[in-house]
């Protein structure tokens, strides 16, 4: 490990049995730039985009309700061109894509149960089309062939769960030019011929929802071949398979959970344990996915890898969230119930009560808890191919210590997040580097990226863990670096203006976006 201006970084070899067993370290990242709104805490930077004919990132600012549009052409130092605002068009950006010299940004209308709008504009911020699509659209991305572009609409209910509209898929037809694209040429796809199919474990619980309103799609992935998307369902925990030519959903399928009871999966649950306790532990885990991205291995196959966030419903009439020590665990199951309900055991642990009662007396046989501490790789069918278990939490709590499940709005928080899903992967890129594939991983709360060489899913090795926040600073002055990477991009060595890859990550906390130069491993 080094330390250096607040900066950590970490090549271990994994210590959980099972994965990610050996270091390869052939490449590493470093911080070169950053740009700063000087917002703290108000998802100033939320998602990144990189268009490389003009060498701009543009970046979704909520709080200014912009896009803004920052010239890297020197990555060392990055400077804001301008700000679009997209008001005319709805309350907040949600979503930024980029792709040969066209932008696209998802737009979420005031109030979110209304229909949002995909912005189509140029590399100079003119907006050139719009059109709308479902409800709050929250991630939007081009087709690899740019023949489309894709917005997942998460379809969120309103507080008093009053209003509960239908998740949608858009598909937008780009192929007639950007500023000719109209509302003919939006295909929005719902679940609909869903509601009276068996979907056994996807996860279907809002108060009176048909599937067709219970459905959020997250986050959207398109294969290389542009024939087939994957749209995470995060709230759901499952995938929606999309064909994107045919503009039809072909299936929806359920993520199932892990079991922490097994030594890969262990984790920490306890912010009251008085350290760093990763353990086996009687719970399941939901995945809950929400960044996704998908690749072509080193077999030829396709995968799709997912950052299992975890997320739970959580409005004014319905809020599935609840403590394990405020529960009543069934004696038969549970027999040390007294044990494992205190504080320091799994008493602090939030899991879901949607799940666990089998038998509906009350008393829950099954605890199932939000996010898995982990990223997975599926193949195309949706069948779990690797998952990191606890590596993430056996690597942070190596590398950070003393700030183990930090938060990310605030310093001297060590252990805080513990109780409620840890580091919580959120952000992910893949990109490729010398002939290897490798996936990023930012972690939302302690922040940082991982990287992992994820070439052959049957032989994933773990590279390094940076994180550029400073513990010793002060989170609302400004002095604690990136906090809360949200969005990350990858641009390869063709399209950086440096002509080595970089990562461009956005930070909604700090309200930073950085850049990391993508380098050959030192020696």
């Amino acid at each position: 490990m080094t330390h250096d201006a607040g900066r950590i970084r970490v090549i271990l070899a994994l210590v959980s049995a099972g994965s990610a067993a050996a270091v390869r370290a052939d490449i590493h990242i470093e911080q070169i730039g950053r740009y700063e709104t000087g917002i703290y805490d108000g998802t100033a930077a939320e998602i990144p985009a990189y268009d490389a004919a003009s060498r701009r990132v543009f970046v979704t600012n909520s709080a200014d309700q912009t896009i803004d549009i920052i010239d890297v052409s020197d990555p060392s130092s990055p400077t804001l061109v301008t700000q679009v605002d997209v008001t005319p068009w709805g309350a907040s950006p949600n979503g930024v894509a980029a792709r040969g010299g066209i932008i696209a940004a998802a737009v979420q209308t005031e109030p979110k149960t209304e229909p949002g709008s995909v912005i189509l504009m140029n590399a100079d911020g003119t907006v050139l089309s719009a059109v709308v699509v479902g409800a709050l659209p929250d991630m939007v991305t081009f087709t690899p062939d740019g023949t489309a572009v894709l917005s997942a609409n998460e379809g969120e209910p309103n507080d008093d769960y009053s209003i509960d509209p239908i998740g949608t898929i858009s598909v937008i037809d780009v192929t007639g030019g950007a500023e000719h694209v109209t509302q003919d040429d939006v295909t929005s796809l719902d679940f609909s011929a869903f509601n009276d199919a068996e979907l056994p474990g996807v996860r279907l619980f809002g108060p009176g929802a048909s599937v067709a309103q219970d459905i959020e799609p997250e986050y959207v992935a398109v294969t290389a071949d542009s024939t087939t998307a994957y749209v995470t369902l995060q709230e759901n925990n499952a995938l929606a398979i999309v064909d994107v030519p045919g503009k039809r959903i072909t299936g929806v399928v359920a993520l199932g959970a892990i079991h922490h009871n097994k030594k890969r999966y262990a984790m920490d649950c306890s912010d009251r344990d008085g350290g760093i306790g990763i353990k086996k532990r009687p719970v399941r885990g939901l995945f809950l996915p929400d960044a996704i991205a998908a690749y072509t291995a080193g077999d030829g196959k396709t995968y799709a890898v997912t950052a299992n966030e975890g997320d739970a419903r959580d409005y004014e009439t319905f809020a599935e969230e609840e403590r394990i020590g405020d529960l009543l665990l069934d004696p038969e199951a549970f027999p040390d119930a007294a044990f494992l309900q205190q504080d320091s055991e799994l008493g602090r642990l939030n899991v879901t009560t949607t799940m666990g009662d089998v038998n509906n007396d009350g008393a829950y046989e099954e605890l199932y808890s939000f996010g898995t501490r982990s990223f997975t790789i599926w193949n195309r069918r949706g069948k779990r191919k690797f998952d990191s278990g606890s590596d993430i939490e056996r690597i942070t709590a190596a590398a950070l210590p003393a700030d183990f499940n930090s938060d990310n709005a605030e310093n001297d928080s060590f252990d805080s997040r513990s109780d409620n899903k840890g580091p919580e992967p959120e952000a992910l890129a893949i990109g490729e580097v010398d002939g290897r594939v490798y996936a990023f991983i930012g972690l939302e709360r302690i922040g940082g990226i991982l990287v992992y060489d994820i070439t052959e899913p049957k032989d994933v090795r773990f590279i390094e863990y940076v994180n550029y926040r400073d513990f010793s600073g002060d989170a609302e002055d400004g002095t604690a670096g990136d906090l809360g990477p949200e969005g990350i991009v990858f641009v390869s060595a063709s399209d950086s203006p440096i002509a080595a890859p970089l990562l461009i990550v956005a930070h909604e906390v700090s309200g930073s976006t950085a850049i990391f130069r993508v380098g050959s491993a030192r020696p």
